[in-house]
C-alpha cells in the first residue's frame, strides 16, 4: 500500500486521515515536489538530460515529426 503525507515538525503526517496500527513497519520514500524555482547548476535542464540522445535516431522518414501519429497508429498523413 502507498500513502501520501508530509513532514511537520520532524514527524510524518499521513494525508486523508490514514492511521496505521502502533508498531507497524513502514518505509519512507522522499519524493520531491515540483517547484516553479528556476533551474540551477545542481538541477540539470531537460536539454542536459537528453543531450546524449540527440542525433542518435537514424533511418527515420523525413516527415516523422509531422506524421508521428501516422507512423505510430496508422492515422492518415497530415501532409
Amino acid at each position: 500500500m502507498t500513502f501520501q503525507g508530509h513532514m511537520k515538525n520532524g514527524v510524518v503526517h499521513l494525508d486523508d486521515g490514514v492511521t496505521l496500527p502502533e508498531g507497524a513497519a513502514v518505509r519512507v520514500e522522499l519524493t520531491l515536489a515540483r517547484s516553479n524555482a528556476p533551474a540551477t547548476e545542481e538541477t540539470p535542464t531537460l536539454y542536459d538530460s537528453l543531450e546524449p540522445f540527440i542525433g542518435k535516431a537514424e533511418g527515420l522518414p523525413a516527415d516523422m515529426s509531422i506524421n508521428l501519429d501516422h507512423y505510430l497508429y496508422g492515422t492518415p498523413k497530415r501532409a
